[in-house]
């Protein structure tokens, strides 16, 4: 029986996100273009659903994203929607070719520049309300901020602090695809949340270490990007990716043997993926990018679909999953 989408806290704000969220990167036409109505039927394909936190960012398509669920959730209401800082577009004074080198299949009409300080940030935040449509966001996040930590937590931080303090944002936090430096965010800062891509998965629990364990501490939430690792874990075959490379052997055998656990307890790895995350405590969301109508029917389905104990406790008594890492043994308690 599969059970509905339900709904959770981030950290001590009011936000509150369900627990599988839909990532809009690739309706922005992450490396192959997106039609305007394949991406609106996957955006409401997602609605539909049940899901209701919606996350994106400037950087995806130069800013498609964001007009894109702006134009969604017009006239809608019950949502959280999430976006970032951090790097703001300027437009160029001719367009000449597309935004491939960038990722996104879209005319290259803007240039992405780096800016966490102050000003940066306010007025990154302005144009994405504008793109939005919306007076104001329930989460925004410091997007990627590896190289700039001085200013991130300089400048960068302390004026996502005042707009918090101002009602213009819910709740704030930084987003990375490490989980270092968002480790030092939840101990050293006041953030609501932060969103870490591809640390913590079946493949990958890096984030286990000291990130989880810290924002379990302080009540701080954390989100779950990349459960699939960037492909490996949705349908691991040989030229599969994994963090956007093609996947070593070694992680190519190993996503194939959970794989075949999954099968063995009838289950799918894709389903496994999804409710991994989620049965640590400090984890309110699982955020996965769709870019079809298709890709959310499915995401949403496996989501929904339970995963046997068993199952679990094959992958540790494998040696494929650690000890220390929780898992949902029953709809209501990890272990």
């Amino acid at each position: 029986m599969r059970t509905p989408i339900r709904s959770r806290r981030l950290g001590r704000s009011g936000a509150q996100v369900t627990e599988l969220a839909f990532g809009a990167a690739g309706i922005a036409g992450l490396f192959t273009p997106v039609s305007e109505e394949q991406a609106h039927a996957a955006l409401d394909t997602a609605w539909d659903a049940g899901i209701r936190y919606f996350d994106t960012a400037p950087h995806y398509g130069l800013g498609l994203s964001e007009r894109r669920v702006g134009a969604m959730l017009r006239g809608r209401s019950g949502y959280t929607v999430s976006t970032k800082v951090g790097r703001r577009l300027e437009p160029v004074d001719e367009v000449t070719g597309d935004d491939l080198p960038g990722g996104f299949a879209v005319p290259a009409t803007h240039r992405r520049v780096w800016d966490f300080s102050a000003d940066g940030v306010r007025r990154g935040l302005e144009e994405s309300l504008e793109r939005l449509g919306l007076d104001r966001v329930d989460v925004v996040y410091l997007h990627d901020p590896d190289d700039h930590a001085t200013d991130a937590f300089g400048q960068a931080y302390p004026a996502l602090e005042q707009l918090r303090s101002e009602g213009v944002v819910g709740a704030i936090g930084a987003g990375m695809n490490q989980a270092e430096m968002l480790t030092r965010f939840v101990r050293d800062t006041d953030v609501d949340v932060v969103l870490c891509a591809g640390r913590y998965t079946l493949l990958d629990q890096r984030a286990l270490v000291e990130l989880l364990p810290s924002a379990q501490e302080r009540g701080k939430s954390v989100v779950i990007g990349g459960a699939f690792n960037s492909g490996l874990l949705a349908d691991p075959k040989p030229g599969a990716t994994y963090n956007y490379v093609a996947a070593p052997q070694e992680m190519l055998d190993r996503a194939l043997r959970i794989k075949a656990a999954a099968e063995r307890h009838g289950t799918t790895l894709r389903a496994a993926a999804l409710a991994f995350p989620l049965a640590h405590p400090a984890v309110a969301s699982v955020l996965v990018g769709a870019r079809s109508p298709q890709e959310v029917r499915d995401c949403a389905e496996q989501f929904t679909t339970p995963v046997p104990a068993a199952f679990w406790q094959e992958l540790r008594d494998s040696k494929l999953l650690p000890e220390e890492a929780p898992v949902r043994v029953s709809e209501e308690e990890p272990s």
